[in-house]
C-alpha cells in the first residue's frame, strides 16, 4: 500500500503547480490509500492556500498534517507562509518558534518568515535581526542577495515609518 500512495503522491508533486487536475486526481488517490499521511495532507494544504486561496481550508489541512506527524519537516514552512498571508500573526508566531526545534529544518526559511512576521507586526528591528540571524544558514549566493535584498526593503521601510510617525529630528528653526 506504501509503494502506491507514494506512486501517487509523487504524482501530484510532480504536476503541483502546473498540472492542477492531474495533480488533484493523484493526490486525492494518495490519500484514499493513507488518509493519514502528512505529506499528501500537506500538499492538500498548500493546493487551498497558494492556488485558491482558501486560508480557513488550507489551514485544517496543516494541522491535520502536523498532528499526524509533528517532526516533519515540509509541513510547517507552507504553513508559517499561510498563517502570514491570513494575518494570524500570533499563531504564525508560535509555530517559528516550534519549528525551529525540529531536527533537520531549513532554519534559513524558518527565519527569513520569522522576519516577515516581524515586519508585518511593524518590528523592523527584530525583522533585521531575523534576517541577520538567517545569514548563518544561507547555503549559496542568492540566498545571501535575497537577504541583502530584504534588509534594504526592510531598512526603507523603517525610513517611511519615521516620516509618518514624525519621529525623525526636527531642525531647529532660528525664532
Amino acid at each position: 500500500m506504501t509503494l502506491t500512495k507514494n506512486k501517487y503522491y509523487f504524482e501530484a508533486l510532480d504536476n503541483y503547480p502546473y498540472y492542477l487536475s492531474e495533480c488533484l486526481e493523484a493526490l486525492n488517490y494518495a490519500l484514499s490509500y493513507d488518509p493519514e499521511d502528512p505529506d499528501s495532507l500537506c500538499l492538500m494544504g498548500r493546493i487551498h492556500s497558494e492556488i485558491v486561496k482558501d486560508y480557513e481550508t488550507a489551514k485544517s489541512y496543516f494541522a491535520e498534517a502536523m498532528q499526524y506527524n509533528v517532526t516533519n519537516i515540509n509541513t510547517p514552512q507552507h504553513y508559517i507562509k499561510c498563517l502570514l498571508e491570513n494575518e494570524d500573526l500570533e499563531e504564525a508566531g508560535k509555530l517559528i518558534a516550534y519549528a525551529m526545534k525540529i531536527k533537520g529544518i531549513d532554519k534559513y526559511k524558518i527565519l527569513t518568515q520569522q522576519s516577515v512576521l516581524n515586519e508585518r507586526k511593524l518590528e523592523f528591528k527584530k525583522a533585521q535581526v531575523s534576517l541577520r540571524e538567517a545569514r548563518k544558514y544561507a547555503r549559496d549566493q542568492s540566498m545571501l542577495d535575497l537577504l541583502k535584498t530584504r534588509q534594504k526593503f526592510i531598512k526603507s521601510l523603517t525610513e517611511n515609518k519615521k516620516k509618518i510617525t514624525g519621529k525623525k529630528k526636527k531642525k531647529k528653526s532660528k525664532a
